[in-house]
């Protein structure tokens, strides 16, 4: 087999435009809908779930994305391939693969094995990613692609995430005002709402209404810098947070949990992430947390930055990229 050219990626924000009869694309923007016969499916479905559903950590291991095969001989596909996202894979004979390079071929010619992508071949809204095969290559094709294309489609859900969240635009007065009058600046978006009590600072969003959903970062420090500070400390010092400060009782449940060394804006610190949990007493509920630690030398301060999630229900993996983001936006000093 010859040697794999680099992935091509053609720019999805100005791929062509489908008629007006077709439908809007179903589905969420992490449910994908692979359409490949049962014969490939069977040589490539562990390669494809490896890639495409590697464990997250947030109450429990979420997956990334939700993967459903469908033949497209079946009855089922006209419908199926209707959804946001659709990944097909063939070669140029396929007609499932052909109608989707319609798209692609005025710009340029498939040269297989290659991914590519196109939009709106279907339904409106839609991203089709292709995996161009030879024909009866499929399996081999899959296996030397799947890297390649969980970094694509993952890279593009990050960025749909991102950009959902600011949605209603950044807060750069917040982020100046921060800078300018206290130390350390994070970006949030408009629809933050903030408040200040000490030294301890709380963002939160909990729209559309906080028994469906709350996004919450706390910003806190310490001064001077403790000579040692280890991962214990790190949750003693949230737990007091928690105690003095927020509105709810929380305890920590450090079962399913990921300590690590992180690294923002260039200042390395250490980071926990585990599950929160209400009071014994209290209403049950729980969800994700990120905590870190980062020293700031020149002030001679160690913050503490606190972000928790609640959301009952719902996939996790979204807000979990949108609270890293605002995380990994703090600057100090």
């Amino acid at each position: 087999m010859r040697a794999l050219r680099p992935l091509a990626l053609l720019p999805v924000a100005v791929l062509g435009l489908t008629g007006c009869d077709d439908p809007r694309a179903a589905g969420d923007a992490h449910a994908i809908i692979v359409g490949t016969p049962e014969a490939v499916w069977e040589q490539v479905e562990d390669v494809i779930m490896e890639a495409l559903q590697p464990p997250v950590l947030t109450v429990r291991e979420e997956r990334t994305f939700r993967v459903t095969h469908q033949d497209p001989m079946d009855e089922y596909w006209g419908r199926l391939r209707a959804f946001r996202q659709v990944l097909v894979i063939g070669s140029e004979d396929d007609f499932w693969v052909r109608e989707a390079l319609d798209d692609v071929r005025p710009r340029r010619t498939p040269d297989p094995p290659e991914i590519l992508q196109a939009t709106n071949v279907w339904a409106r809204g839609q991203v089709v990613t292709i995996v161009v095969t030879e024909p009866g290559q499929e399996a081999q094709a899959v296996e030397d692609l799947a890297p390649q294309l969980h970094e694509l489609l993952d890279d593009q859900f990050r960025a749909y995430a991102v950009n959902r969240m600011f949605i209603s635009g950044r807060d750069t007065a917040l982020a100046d005002s921060l800078q300018q009058n206290v130390g350390f600046s994070l970006t949030l978006p408009n629809v933050y709402r903030h408040q200040s009590m000490d030294s301890v600072y709380r963002f939160r969003n909990d729209n559309p209404s906080p028994a469906e959903l709350i996004r919450e970062v706390a910003v806190t420090w310490r001064s001077p810098i403790p000579e040692e500070f280890d991962d214990e400390a790190l949750t003693e010092w949230r737990q007091e947070l928690v105690d003095d400060y927020y509105v709810d009782g929380q305890q920590l449940n450090l079962d399913l949990s990921d300590s690590r060394t992180v690294r923002v804006n260039g200042r390395e610190g250490r980071q926990l992430q585990a599950i929160w949990e209400s009071a014994p007493d209290a209403w049950p509920a729980g969800g994700p947390f990120i905590t870190r630690a980062i020293p700031c030398p020149e002030q001679d301060r160690l913050y503490l930055m606190d972000a928790w999630l609640y959301a009952p229900g719902d996939d996790k993996y979204e807000y979990m990229i949108q609270l890293n983001t605002i995380l990994d936006s703090f600057t100090c000093g």
